[in-house]
């Protein structure tokens, strides 16, 4: 008979760690809200500190470059350090440099503090999820807390537009920077009260050399798809990415090596990890690639503001938030497993949507298929980001949660590339540019839409209409590759996913909390 004594239930949050979540909530919003608000300031500061195209381009994209490149490594150094220190140093860097991207006197200058605010924000990501991870121990308590934290980053994707419209209205442009800087006092305020302290009791030593050759095979990378997305030369784009994956397999074959590696690879046992973040990295290209060229459907081929644009895009945004915290409730009926595959399948319904959305008088077609499409994502990323958390040991937390925000941050970029590009393609051959107008028009919807500016009515009309016919098209099929992703890796999330760990025995590690008065260190069986 056996007579060894049943683990004990993992204990439940109490007020305090639901309070911490609210503080955790702050900065997730805020990263989300930042990405997505420059968009509409780039017309007043391009105005003001008249940037280059090349410095344009890098305004745009250094702050995701550097989030991309950094994850990996500040959520491995959150286990080393502590996830609620690395926390505070992030939240005070990313205020300071905020302040200063706002004041910024020149193009090199905003450049600078962009690239400051990406490598603090890179810290941020990671080690709010580590932290819910350690705080919300009960599967349950965590599935909602984890939903939550992804409702806010979504959240943030919806309003930005619309509090940078408003912003912009009334303000100068530095003031959509200044944001940041109420957020992360009042994360600095209330983090040592409300956040538990945690980090890995047998850290290691840094390995510099893997930080360096993470970033060397994810700069890259991300550059050359972005290159890409942006219609540069084939070389231009491929020999970087070329680049990146060398030294990517240079960093795999280093930490499979090392006693205390900067990734530790063996988490990837765990069928459930792998399958999570690569369902994660599909669902972001889809939705990376189609949002682009939503958000450009909205404004130049239905002719909306970008107020307005960003008006349209609210209820999907809702609705994803209204999904997505009904993840936990949905997955304990029918499965997390059901519940992602599920979803896929329903987003599906919201590609085919757009497949079929027209180049006169589609916006509420469009905004039908990205709700659709919305609601399906929606509860499919707070499960998977739950699954990857709960798949690791706890003095893990930090890199897994990094490992899943990496997945996200490539997902986009590759699907702005590809999608991107393959719209750009269709919209090159399709187009119809009449003789002296700038090539420009030839290239891109915003390059026609200027040109039509300065010419004759009826000559502007003729290339608008077959500009935005040309885009709707290529839109249209983008949606189409949609389609097709979504039902297939939604059939493999349903097979894949299906034995994802959905309690604590799946993670049975060591970890320790730090005593948040003395500074004492405690060890705890997960």
């Amino acid at each position: 008979m056996n007579t060894s004594p049943s683990p004990a239930p993992p204990e439940r949050a109490d007020r305090r760690a639901w309070l911490g979540l609210g503080v955790l909530a702050l900065p997730t919003l805020l990263l989300s809200l930042d990405m997505s608000v420059l968009y509409l300031a780039l017309p007043h500061l391009a105005a003001d500190l008249r940037p280059t195209g090349a410095q344009t381009l890098w305004i745009m994209d250094v702050y995701g470059f550097m989030i991309a490149g950094f994850l990996i490594t500040m959520g491995t150094l959150g286990d080393r350090i502590g996830r609620r220190r690395l926390l505070m140093i992030g939240a005070a860097a990313f205020g300071l440099a905020s302040v200063a991207a706002a004041f910024s006197t020149s193009a090199a200058m905003l450049i600078a503090t962009r690239t400051l605010m990406g490598v603090a924000g890179a810290t941020l990501m990671p080690s709010t999820l580590a932290l819910i991870s350690n705080m919300f121990r009960h599967p349950a308590q965590r599935a909602v807390a984890i939903a939550v934290w992804t409702s806010c980053f979504m959240g943030g994707t919806a309003i930005g537009p619309v509090v940078g419209g408003l912003l912009l209205q009334w303000f100068w442009w530095g003031s959509v920077f200044l944001l940041g800087v109420p957020v992360m006092l009042l994360l600095l305020v209330c983090a040592p009260l409300l956040l538990p302290e945690h980090r890995d009791p047998n850290p290691g030593r840094l390995d510099l050399f893997s930080v360096a050759l993470s970033l060397a095979a994810i700069l890259p990378v991300v550059f050359g798809l972005k290159t890409a997305a942006e219609g540069g030369s084939t070389t231009m784009a491929l020999l970087p990415v070329l680049v990146g994956v060398a030294m990517g397999v240079w960093f795999v074959r280093r930490q499979l090596r090392l006693t205390h590696p900067l990734l530790d690879l063996r988490l990837f046992r765990e069928r459930s990890f792998g399958a999570a973040l690569g369902t994660m990295m599909v669902g972001a290209v889809a939705m990376g690639g189609t949002f682009l060229l939503l958000s450009q459907y909205l404004q130049m081929v239905a002719d909306n503001s970008p107020l307005r644009a960003g008006l349209w895009l609210v209820p999907p945004a809702l609705a994803m938030i209204v999904s997505t915290m009904a993840a936990p409730a949905l997955a304990q009926r029918v499965g997390r497993a059901g519940v992602i595959g599920g979803g896929m399948f329903v987003s599906a319904t919201g590609f085919l949507v757009l497949a079929f959305a027209p180049a006169d008088g589609g916006t509420g077609i469009v905004v039908l298929g990205l709700l659709l499409t919305s609601i399906g994502l929606g509860p499919g990323a707070a499960l998977i980001a739950d699954i990857v958390v709960g798949s690791a040991p706890r003095e893990k937390a930090g890199a897994a949660a990094s490992m899943s925000e990496t997945s996200g941050e490539f997902g986009i970029a590759i699907g702005v590339a590809l999608l991107g590009s393959l719209a750009a393609a269709v919209y090159r051959d399709r187009v119809q540019v009449p003789e002296g107008v700038d090539e420009s028009a030839g290239q891109t919807l915003a390059g026609a839409v200027d040109s039509a500016g300065a010419l004759p009515a009826d000559q502007a009309e003729a290339l608008l209409a077959s500009a935005r016919e040309a885009f709707t098209v290529g839109l249209n099929l983008a949606a189409g590759v949609g389609i097709v992703v979504m039902v297939v890796f939604g059939a493999l999330a349903l097979i894949l996913l299906r034995e994802a760990p959905t309690d604590e025995s799946a993670a049975p590690a060591e970890s320790v909390r730090v005593n948040d008065q003395t500074g004492d260190t405690t060890g705890r069986t997960q």
